[in-house]
């Protein structure tokens, strides 16, 4: 039974990429539109042979800062500001539903430490925040246009995990999630881990999107972090 994705309610929707070669590591790419809209082109210029790219869709629930429509979020938002009230038992949620992906993948042979979580925006948010209070040590984090959610609970509420590498990267003209929200987010983060493992980068000109810069990065990341064996 360890095998049936069914028993991980968001791998039954989940795209998943598989390697051409025997697969010895995974990616896995939270977004908080669906993949096939988002990270589905991306993917084919950091595949990478020997890797497994798994995209959870975010699932559809009502969201405060879209008064209340429903659409595709990880958790609820009320503002994306530093100081907005944030919805701590849909990040809590929402980071259990992902570390139960990575229990998954460990009992069908790609260890903890061959995995990498990361997303874009709300996704990458719960990519950091998943990461760093989970008990199992990560490969590392790929962090896109984000922020890390419940930032005044750390460090405390950190597993302990100092040594996780994290790549950082944010557009100069976001005007959703402003770069300096980016750039203390970073700080922040480097209270939380060795401040050697952050990585932040910035891309001028670019808004709250990816860009062919930002995913050679992405992939220059992922390559040094899961090498072949």
């Amino acid at each position: 039974m360890c095998g049936n994705n069914m028993s991980v309610p968001l791998l039954a929707e989940a795209v998943t990429v598989s390697g051409v070669e025997k697969e010895t590591a995974a990616v896995k790419l939270l977004s908080l539109f669906s993949v096939r809209h988002g990270w589905a082109d991306t993917l084919t210029g950091i595949r990478l042979p020997h890797v497994k790219f798994i995209c959870p869709h975010a699932p559809p629930i009502p969201v405060t800062l879209n008064m209340k429509s429903m659409m595709p979020a990880w958790f609820d938002l009320m503002g994306l500001s530093p100081d907005s009230p944030e919805d701590e038992s849909g990040i809590k949620k929402a980071a259990e539903n992902i570390k139960a992906i990575i229990e998954h993948e460990a009992r069908n042979g790609i260890p903890p430490n061959r995995i990498i979580l990361g997303g874009f925006s709300q996704g990458g948010a719960l990519s950091l925040y998943t990461a760093l209070t989970c008990q199992h040590q990560l490969a590392g984090v790929v962090a896109l246009s984000c922020w890390l959610p419940l930032h005044r609970s750390f460090p405390s509420a950190s597993s302990g995990n100092k040594n996780l590498p994290i790549l950082q990267c944010h557009g100069e003209m976001d005007a959703m999630i402003p770069v300096q929200f980016g750039a203390m987010t970073a700080e922040k983060l480097k209270s939380i881990v060795n401040p050697q493992m952050i990585t932040f980068k910035t891309f001028p000109g670019l808004p709250h999107s990816s860009c062919p810069q930002e995913m050679a990065a992405v992939k220059e990341f992922i390559e040094k972090l899961l090498p072949r064996i």
